[in-house]
Order: C-alpha cells, then sequence, then structure tokens
C-alpha cells in the first residue's frame, strides 16, 4: 500500500502545479469524503487493471471514477461552506492539463486513420510480407523502426502507426501480435528516452533545464541494450513460421492518390508539435491542431480533384479510439482529485538521502511510470525539484520513460495500442511478458550505472 501511495504522489503534482491560487487547499484526507474517494479509486483502478477479466472497457471505470470523484469533493465543499472558488480554479486548470494530451492523441489518430485509409498499411505490409520474411524477423524489423522513429517523431505516435503495421500482417496470430505490440511499445518508450523530443517527458525535462540537448544522447547506450535483451527474450516466444502470401493470389495494393503527401504531412505536424513547444512556448498541441488544419485542408483539395469518395477525413475521424481518449480524461481527472484531497502532499521527501535518496528514488520511478502514466510522474518530479546533478535527471528520464512498458497502461503508447489492437493487447496478455521487460529495465539501469558513474562519460 505504501508503494501505491507514494506512486500516486509522485504522479499526481502536476496536473495542479501550475495552478495559481492565493488560498491554501485545505487538506481533507481524514474525512469521509477523503476516504470514500481513496476507495472508490483503488476499486475503480482494480476494475481497469482486471479489463479483460470483466469484459468491461477501461474507459467506463476511469472515466466513473475520475468525474464522481470531483462531484463528492463538491458536494463536501457545498456542505461546509467551504471556499467554492478552489475547486473551480483547479478543475479549470485540470481540464486545460487534459485537454493538451487529448487534442495531442486526437490528432495522431486522425492521422493513422487517414492513412489506414488511403492503402498505406496494406502497402507496407505487402512489401515486408513479399520478401518471405518470418513472423520472428518481422517482429525483429518493427521493433527496430519503432526504436528508431520514436526519437524523430514521438512514442506514442510511433507506436499507433507500428501496431497499425501489426494488425495488417496478420489479425489472428497471438503467438505473433501479442509479442509484437509488447515490442513495439517497448522500442517507442526506449527510443524516446534518448531524445529530447521523442516523448513528452524529455521534452519537459529538456525544458526545465535540467540537461542540455546533447545530454540526452549520451543515454543510447542503456536505451538500446535494455531493448534488445528485452527483444531477444520476446522473440523467443514468435514463430519462425513465413505468414501465408500467394503472390499470384495476392493483388499488390495502391496507395490512393495523395498519400505520400498526406505522409508528408504527417511529418511536419510533428515537427510543428515539437517547435510549439520548443520555440514558440505554445502547448505542444498546439502544433498538432495546425497539422491537422493542414489535413483538413488538403483533403478538400482531394475531394474537388478525384470527387467525394477518394478521400474523407471525417471518416477517419469516426474511426477514432475514444475509449482510448476517454480513458486518459479519467485517469487524470481522478488523480487530480487525489492530489486535491490531500492525499499526495509529500512527494520530495523521497528523494532526501535519509529517506530513499535520489538513485534508488529515481529506479522506484520506472515502477511508479508502469502504475500512473509517465507524464505526470515526470512533472511531479520537476516540480519538487531535488537537488540533483545531470547524471541523475538523465536517470530519471530514461527511467520514466523506459519503466512505463512494464504495464500496458504506464505510457501514452501502450494505451494507445491497447486501443488500436483491442481484445489482442490487454493487461493479462502484456503481463504474461512483464519480466522480459523488467530484465531490459534492469540492464538499462547496469549500463546507466556503469557509464555515469564509474566511467565518468555523460557528466
Amino acid at each position: 500500500m505504501t508503494k501505491i501511495l507514494i506512486a500516486l504522489l509522485l504522479g499526481s503534482l502536476s496536473l495542479f502545479a501550475s495552478a495559481t491560487t492565493t488560498e491554501a487547499i485545505p487538506d481533507i484526507t481524514m474525512t469521509w469524503v477523503g476516504f470514500t474517494a481513496l476507495f472508490i479509486f483503488l476499486v475503480g483502478y482494480y476494475v481497469v487493471a482486471a479489463e479483460e477479466k470483466y469484459g468491461i472497457d477501461k474507459a467506463k471505470p476511469a472515466l466513473f471514477i475520475g468525474t464522481f470523484m470531483f462531484i463528492l469533493v463538491a458536494i463536501y465543499y457545498a456542505l461546509n461552506d467551504l471556499d467554492m472558488n478552489l475547486i473551480h480554479t483547479q478543475v479549470q486548470h485540470l481540464i486545460l492539463e487534459i485537454a493538451e494530451i487529448f487534442f495531442f492523441l486526437f490528432v495522431a489518430m486522425t492521422y493513422i486513420e487517414s492513412l489506414l485509409q488511403m492503402g498505406v498499411f496494406d502497402r507496407l505490409k505487402y512489401n515486408l510480407i513479399s520478401k518471405g520474411y518470418t513472423y520472428r524477423k518481422l517482429f525483429w524489423i518493427t521493433g527496430f523502426l519503432a526504436f528508431f522513429i520514436s526519437p524523430v517523431a514521438d512514442n506514442l505516435t510511433t507506436a499507433l502507426i507500428l501496431s497499425t503495421v501489426l494488425i495488417t500482417i496478420d489479425k489472428t496470430r497471438k503467438d505473433f501480435l501479442v509479442p509484437g505490440a509488447i515490442n513495439i511499445v517497448v522500442a517507442a518508450n526506449a527510443g524516446g528516452a534518448w531524445s529530447p523530443f521523442g516523448d513528452i517527458t524529455t521534452l519537459m525535462t529538456w525544458a526545465a533545464g535540467k540537461g542540455q540537448f546533447t545530454d540526452f544522447l549520451y543515454l543510447f547506450p542503456a536505451a538500446i541494450l535494455g531493448y534488445i535483451v528485452t527483444a531477444f527474450l520476446l522473440s523467443r516466444f514468435v514463430p519462425k513460421v513465413v505468414p501465408v502470401f500467394d503472390a499470384s493470389k495476392e493483388k499488390q495494393p495502391k496507395m490512393s492518390e495523395g498519400a505520400k503527401v498526406v505522409m508528408f504531412l504527417g511529418v511536419l505536424t510533428i515537427l510543428c508539435a515539437v517547435l510549439s513547444h520548443q520555440v514558440l512556448h505554445l502547448p505542444a498541441m498546439w502544433g498538432m491542431m495546425f497539422g491537422l488544419s493542414l489535413l483538413k485542408i488538403y483533403a478538400y483539395g482531394l475531394k474537388k480533384k478525384y470527387g467525394e469518395n477518394h478521400f474523407n477525413i471525417f471518416d477517419s475521424m469516426s474511426k477514432i479510439e475514444n475509449n482510448t481518449l476517454m480513458f486518459f480524461f479519467g485517469i487524470l481527472a481522478a488523480v487530480g482529485a487525489l492530489y486535491f484531497i490531500g492525499w499526495l502532499a509529500l512527494a520530495s521527501v523521497v528523494y532526501d538521502p535519509s529517506v530513499l535518496g535520489p538513485t534508488i528514488s529515481n529506479i522506484a520511478v520506472g515502477f511508479l511510470s508502469a502504475i500512473i502514466d509517465n507524464v505526470p510522474v515526470m512533472s511531479a518530479i520537476l516540480k519538487a525539484n531535488p537537488e540533483m546533478g545531470v547524471d541523475q535527471w538523465m536517470l530519471v528520464t530514461m527511467t520514466a520513460g523506459i519503466g512505463g512498458s512494464l504495464i500496458s497502461f504506464g505510457s501514452a503508447a501502450g494505451v494507445g495500442v491497447m486501443g488500436k489492437m483491442h481484445g489482442i493487447y490487454t493487461f493479462s496478455s502484456h503481463m504474461k511478458y512483464a519480466w522480459t521487460i523488467l530484465v531490459g529495465y534492469v540492464v538499462s539501469i547496469t549500463v546507466w550505472y556503469v557509464q555515469y558513474q564509474i566511467l565518468g562519460i555523460g557528466h
């Protein structure tokens, strides 16, 4: 229970870190609403984790607890004549935090569905399978693509793209799809860890001035070696057989006119997101929404040139996994409520040398990121701002990213793939192979220790 509370503590502070209110938020943990909200959260989170067991989509309990907990808090405030402006201000701030993630995901998913509609992934699938690669070789190819695309794009977009490729290769073989999905999530998170704009967490650390651009590049050895170890162990469970493919019966798919332009616009959109955040000091989703506007304008041009049935962007939007978006809203709202109540008030204590110290705390962050999304975890640490050198800041950046892979919903990449491969890549199917990720996690930490603490490389 202590570990859970510490995880929640670290994971929630960021949601309200920048809230500006002159009045202190009262601590209501030891009240009926404090205990009730905590109980609701724990039960709800259990139902989320047991999604496959109960056959209920993870978005339903997440959305319920996220909204209901704040309703209970508001009722308590009203009954006890507390300042209602406090809860109003905090909820408004929470909405802004969630909106940034929500719209970022919305645009990324729209581009994925658009590329799917235009036959891009069918063509990629054909090119891969027609070469006679085995499932195991396809496993390695998609994994390395994820690892090296993620630093340039971001881990969520990368995971969504390549999980779509997996589905188009074969929709039935779980002995290929499940290890392949885990492989992509791990590779995307590991690849994003050594680039300042490979993950939202690295972006935050870079923007906070905790390391220079080149400091992140020093994490490459730890990231890739940890990933390779995990991938090697996972590959043992992937069959060496060749997917069924008859070139005489399989018609070579063609991409729709304009598909290459849409691919270019997708890359441009990611660049706009990075520039918006780093250069213009706008939220990353602002650049994503600008990219969506470009796609909509181009879709209009295609419609005028080729007719209404050639490419309809609204069809792409209608196929977005809304449950994934609702899950993010619910979980972030629930964790935000726990913070507002007062359960999560002492995050920086664990970094004190007399408690755990920075190294152990930063290693533990990886496990916390598996329970709570790594974005609020990293934001909380940045807010607490413990006294650490660049070596420790790079460690926590790496562990927050890679550690999020330990559980299926521990990272945006994992949640995105769960939505894309619904019913195939689940919490329980992920946990079956979680030990392989843990081994890779230990390897990454070991490499970091040798590199930074023994050899002094990267300081």
